[in-house]
């Protein structure tokens, strides 16, 4: 089998989209058919399987890093960034609860009365 003939088969049937069990399939065709023999058929199918992860490695790097753009375009919030804001809601609930709970302290303390017990009845 000639170099260009595998490169071009390597291209040309989809790596990438093809189970090892089609490749197989498609080995064991090309040996029936006197295409190859058994020998280039193992070699050939290991080959295919790992030009095929690495395709899928490589397609799967190019989809990350194309999402990851998206998103930094998109200016959205980070997981540490969503992380900042809720504990710092979290201290500012805190300083509210503070300065209610200081409110209601001062307005329940009893203040100091000059009325007398008659005055203060009506």
């Amino acid at each position: 089998m000639t170099e260009l003939w595998r490169k071009a088969t390597l291209f040309g049937i989809g790596m990438w989209a093809l189970t090892e069990e089609k490749i197989q399939d498609f080995t064991d065709d090309l040996i029936e058919n006197g295409e190859m023999r058994k020998e280039e058929g193992k070699k050939f199918v290991r080959e295919l399987v790992d030009e095929q992860k690495k395709q899928k490695e490589e397609m799967e790097n190019r989809i990350t890093a194309r999402v990851q753009d998206t998103f930094k375009k998109a200016d959205y919030a980070t997981r540490d960034e969503v992380k900042d804001l809720k504990e710092m809601m979290i201290g500012l609930e805190n300083k509210i609860d503070m300065l209610i709970n200081r409110e209601k302290a001062m307005h329940e303390q009893p203040v100091p009365s000059s009325l007398s017990k008659e005055e203060e009845d009506i």
